[in-house]
């Protein structure tokens, strides 16, 4: 049985995106630890908003790879087989994606 694998826009930077995942857990469970030794909340909550911030720049990196190979590749399938389906699904999951990320 022959296993295929999908390259996904963010795949060249995978390495980096993990990286960036594993420092965000060790600062969410710096945080978890902070509760635990009742760290006053306004040093908590200054954590947890640099948490957001590294995810958010996380995901936006994601989008933006997102957009350049996904969106782009399916936007030259298009073009090739006259078949606007293709870009078209995935300007909506973009869309979608962005949706959630403004929530």
């Amino acid at each position: 049985m022959t296993q295929t694998t999908t390259e996904h826009g963010y795949t060249a930077d995978k390495e980096a995106y993990l990286l960036r995942l594993k420092r965000i857990e060790g600062q969410v469970r710096g945080i978890a630890r902070m509760v635990e030794e009742d760290k006053y909340c306004i040093d908590v909550l200054t954590q947890v908003s640099a948490v957001n911030k590294a995810l958010h720049a996380v995901s936006i990196g994601l989008l933006e790879e997102h957009i350049a190979h996904c969106v782009v590749g399916a936007a030259n399938e298009s073009q090739a087989s006259g078949d606007p389906r293709a870009v078209n699904e995935k300007v909506q999951e973009a869309t979608a994606a962005i949706s959630r990320l403004l929530r």
